[in-house]
């Protein structure tokens, strides 16, 4: 089985990556990293950059942990594409950072991780930034 995580480069990524870590370790379970870009990947600030998945595998390579990260420039609906790949990996859980939404902006702008929380066929382990 395998933990699958929704990577960005910043704070919130940085903690789902860290729990994920803890829970594909306390599962026995490999380790999928999701990284991908929602709009022009140019421009998109959730797609990381080749130093940052440097850095995210140098990091994994020393928890001698099994793991893959995997970049999808394809852009689309970022809950679509995590739950596409929890499906087709058969993960067993997703883990996914949490961000406190007001909400008129959950109207306007949908909730990514909503839509993961309601939507998903395994768990979801939602974390906050520190």
């Amino acid at each position: 089985m395998t933990v699958l995580v929704g990577f960005v480069p910043n704070a919130l990524g940085e903690a789902a990556l860290t729990a994920s870590v803890a829970e594909a370790r306390r599962r026995g379970e490999r380790l999928l990293v999701v990284n991908m870009s929602r709009d022009d990947v140019l421009v998109d600030a959730r797609r990381a950059g080749h130093e940052q998945l440097d850095r995210v595998r140098r990091d994994l390579d020393e928890l001698d942990l099994e793991f893959e990260v995997r970049q999808i420039d394809e852009g689309g609906d970022a809950a679509e594409v995590l739950l596409d790949v929890a499906e087709q990996e058969g993960v067993s859980v997703i883990v996914i950072g949490l961000r406190h939404r007001t909400p008129v902006g959950k109207l306007l702008l949908g909730s990514a991780a909503q839509r993961i929380l309601l939507d998903a066929d395994c768990p979801v382990l939602a974390v906050k930034a520190a």
